[in-house]
């Protein structure tokens, strides 16, 4: 029946604004041009999934291209911005390998500058633009692609129904994939940047290490990775999906459509912000416990606990890393979702699941 394969097609209008699927559902279905499209005439049983249709000259959604440019979008935003905020990262892991020495945010800028002059603040900056460009190519591709794949496998009543899940779920899958790419830049970048003299920067530090800790060295780290990252990427997604929804939703008068890119891009922004808080809170003690594990040869989670102490654990250097944090994934969706509105795709998230009206559901 066409009105069955109508429903079906709930996945992209839901998660994109792009389709035609939402406003025919609201309309009743009186949409000639949808209700001729030979798709919804004859859908393919072997897969209910109706793909959102695209413009003319646009990347088609959930295309190859599609895929590409969000990890191109994902590599922008992560490595660019990780970059800038090489200072504040800078600050933050020493505050949290030696509070007695960098007791503020104030003063380990202030001792940073006058042990090591300006250059010291971008210390570790090329495996961080490397590390986090590498790691956003697959947290942001991978993401959509698992979204979409996870609502597949759900069907359209189930993922409408469970979309955080969905989110939740998507995302930490590809955190796995993105944290196995950063992790020995993140080892080598901590080690130069709490250890003045170890090396320069990535070309002679990652050859060090190397010969210090062996190959796997690079991996010492990738368990408190994962503790740190897919929570905190988990609740960047959802989050986000969430916030962007209920400020389309409760905060401005007209539909997502409707908006100016400016202004979508804007609320991209805010609701990235928001997120980044959460983040932080929620990711900050794995991020002591990779600083301290990447910082001590032969370190151990014990040992970091027993140095620290639990409160240590959970609030040394969180006020920094919520104002670093806040900043960069606010910074990083915006980023992110101006290189798909320049590419032709919509921004990210936004639009409520359809309802589905009392006649369409008898049908």
């Amino acid at each position: 029946m066409a009105l069955s394969s109508d429903r079906q097609s709930l996945i992209p209008s839901f998660l994109y604004s792009t389709s035609l699927t939402s406003r025919t559902l609201a309309a009743g279905n009186s949409n000639p041009r949808f209700t001729s499209s030979p798709l919804a005439a004859a859908p393919n049983k072997s897969n209910f999934m109706i793909p959102a249709p695209s413009e003319p000259g646009k990347i088609e959604m959930y295309s190859p291209q599609f895929y590409a440019a969000c990890t191109v979008g994902g590599i922008l935003s992560c490595g660019l911005t990780h970059m800038t905020v090489t200072p504040l990262d800078l600050v933050k892991c020493n505050m949290q390998i030696d509070p007695a020495k960098y007791k503020s945010i104030s003063s380990g800028f202030g001792v940073l500058f006058k042990e090591q002059g300006v250059k010291g603040f971008f210390r570790g900056w090329v495996p961080t633009l490397l590390g986090y460009s590498a790691q956003g190519a697959c947290k942001f591709g991978f993401y959509e692609f698992f979204k979409k794949y996870y609502s597949d496998l759900a069907g359209p009543e189930n993922a409408a129904k469970y979309k955080t899940v969905i989110y939740l779920a998507g995302s930490a899958s590809a955190e796995v994939i993105a944290d196995i790419a950063l992790c020995p830049f993140e080892a080598v970048k901590v080690r130069v940047q709490t250890q003045p003299g170890f090396a320069r920067g990535l070309s002679d530090g990652l050859p060090k290490f190397v010969r210090s800790e062996g190959a796997l060295g690079l991996y010492k780290g990738l368990v408190p990775l994962w503790g740190r990252q897919i929570p905190y990427t988990m609740m960047k997604f959802a989050s986000f999906e969430t916030i962007v929804e209920l400020i389309y939703k409760h905060a401005i008068p007209t539909p997502k459509s409707e908006c100016s890119k400016p202004l979508q891009l804007g609320v991209s922004f805010a609701g990235g912000y928001v997120a980044g808080v959460l983040c932080a809170i929620v990711s900050h003690p794995a991020d002591n416990l990779v600083s301290f594990l990447n910082n001590a040869k032969g370190a151990t989670v014990g040992d970091a606990v027993k140095k620290m102490g639990l409160v240590g654990l959970f609030t040394r250097g969180l006020p920094l890393r919520i104002v670093m944090i806040g900043t960069l994934t606010g910074a990083q969706w915006g980023l992110y979702d101006a290189f798909k509105v320049s590419v032709g795709l919509p921004t990210t998230g936004g639009v409520a699941p359809v309802a589905v009206a009392p006649e369409l559901a008898k049908a």
